[in-house]
């Protein structure tokens, strides 16, 4: 199914369950407004990040559009249910998010992993280094003062 076709039917099936759920909406927003967003607007999510190489998951200048159709769409479909937003149910749906697509990220958006050998070599060199060239001055400042005594 190519994607024009696969968007559209998914505009309309989200159509009429957004028609169909006015006629629930005095239900509140329970499991219907939970399976909205799970049926739609993580559908669509889904789809986008599997159009995006897993590589580019953790930069933030390629999944911010996506990020923000998902966003966006969990707040439509509050807004069409007459559920507030945010709500519990929101909160939960973006922390299994980020649990699923986002958890090897850090926080500055960059995957976490060690610099290249040029830059962690000094850092561990020179201590050494400097570790050893103390001890051998404490030896010979402590021979040297032996026979001054």
């Amino acid at each position: 199914m190519g994607s024009q076709t696969g968007a559209a039917l998914h505009k309309h099936t989200l159509l009429w369950f957004i028609v169909a759920s006015q006629c629930v909406s005095a239900l509140g927003c329970g499991p219907h407004y939970e399976y909205a967003i799970e049926e739609f607007c993580l559908a669509k999510f889904k789809l986008d990040m599997q159009e995006l190489d897993q590589r580019h998951w953790c930069s933030w200048e390629d999944t911010v559009e996506i990020y923000g159709d998902l966003t966006n769409c969990t707040y439509l479909v509050a807004l069409k249910m007459e559920c507030f937003w945010p709500n519990r149910l929101v909160d939960e749906f973006f922390i299994r998010v980020h649990k699923q697509y986002f958890r090897d990220c850090s926080l500055s958006g960059r995957l976490l992993r060690d610099p290249p050998n040029r830059i962690l070599g000094p850092f561990i060199v020179v201590p050494i280094l400097v570790t050893l060239l103390m001890t051998a001055l404490v030896v010979w400042r402590s021979k040297r003062s032996e026979g001054i005594m």
